[in-house]
């Protein structure tokens, strides 16, 4: 598993993440990176989520060029 943790002192808009959570919760795909559960540690949101090899998207990006095409097909899956 991998879990991300979120300030909740440093979010102005607490209601955005529970509304997200709800939304990751209820639908699964096997394209998508699942949500397995969350925990309010102290000031903290513990969000526990399918691991995914490779690292995060975000890193992804940074580090791999792609073509447009490459990102639309990412995309469509």
């Amino acid at each position: 598993v991998a879990i991300k943790q979120v300030g909740l002192g440093k979010q102005p808009e607490k209601e955005l993440i529970v509304n997200e959570l709800l939304v990751v919760r209820d639908n699964k795909h096997p394209n998508i990176v699942n949500y397995l559960d969350s925990y309010l540690v102290g000031d903290k949101l513990w969000i526990i989520m399918e691991y995914m090899d490779g690292g995060p998207l975000s890193s992804v990006i940074k580090e791999v060029h792609m073509t447009e095409g490459e990102m639309a097909a990412i995309c469509r899956e």
